[in-house]
């Protein structure tokens, strides 16, 4: 952060300067550090059975999009699975602990949350 200052001769236009100065530090102190953004997939099923049976299918070489769109109850299967991008605590606890924690590209899961079980697929986190 590189703050340019101009200090005239008169004593309450400086006054006046540093209250600037010092209301703008305080607002960018006070703004939250960008927070981390994640996208991710995923397929709802009512089983950990079934998640285990479509996780079986996908490391077989089964596209996860496909899958979504074909078994999971979420309205997102329209889309294969894909959620688009959210920050932490948007999701249920149990969802966001896999995708802010774990690793970016396997298929995570089952995952167990009030909805169902899921397959989870990051995409991206930065």
């Amino acid at each position: 952060l590189i703050m340019s200052v101009t200090v005239t001769s008169s004593r309450s236009s400086s006054l006046l300067s540093y209250g600037i100065v010092l209301m703008m530090l305080t607002a960018l102190l006070a703004k939250p550090a960008l927070a981390v953004q994640a996208e991710a997939s995923h397929i709802l099923v009512d089983t950990e059975a079934q998640a285990l049976d479509l996780k079986a299918k996908i490391d077989a070489g089964a596209d996860f999009g496909e899958m979504a769109k074909q078994h999971s109850k979420c309205p997102s299967k329209s889309r294969g699975g894909s959620l688009g991008k959210f920050g932490r605590g948007q999701m249920v606890k149990e969802f966001d602990t896999v995708v802010f924690n774990e690793e970016v590209g396997p298929v995570h899961g089952p995952v167990k949350t009030q909805f169902g079980y899921h397959l989870i697929k990051i995409t991206s986190r930065a």
